[in-house]
């Protein structure tokens, strides 16, 4: 499964659409995360990469990182909150 970037939600989006590293994409890919990450809602997505992009620091895009495949994978949390929308 590829992971989408775009879609008609992604149009309706606050923020600016943030691009996807080539390492969150293979790190997605390696936990076998890429089907939760494409269930989650735009913002969401659009979100996580957004924090993770901004980090100065290689060490503190892999935290975030790791926190957002940690999150995926548990299924009913974002960015540390309980989410009633995942698994």
């Amino acid at each position: 499964m590829s992971i989408e970037t775009t879609s008609p939600a992604t149009d309706r989006l606050v923020r600016p659409l943030q691009p996807m590293p080539d390492f969150v994409r293979l790190a997605l890919a390696e936990r076998g995360l890429v089907e939760r990450y494409a269930e989650r809602p735009a913002y969401q997505r659009n979100d996580y990469l957004m924090w993770i992009n901004k980090a100065a620091r290689e060490e503190t895009q892999l935290k975030r990182l790791n926190q957002m495949l940690d999150e995926l994978e548990a299924g009913e949390v974002y960015m540390r909150m309980k989410w009633s929308g995942g698994r």
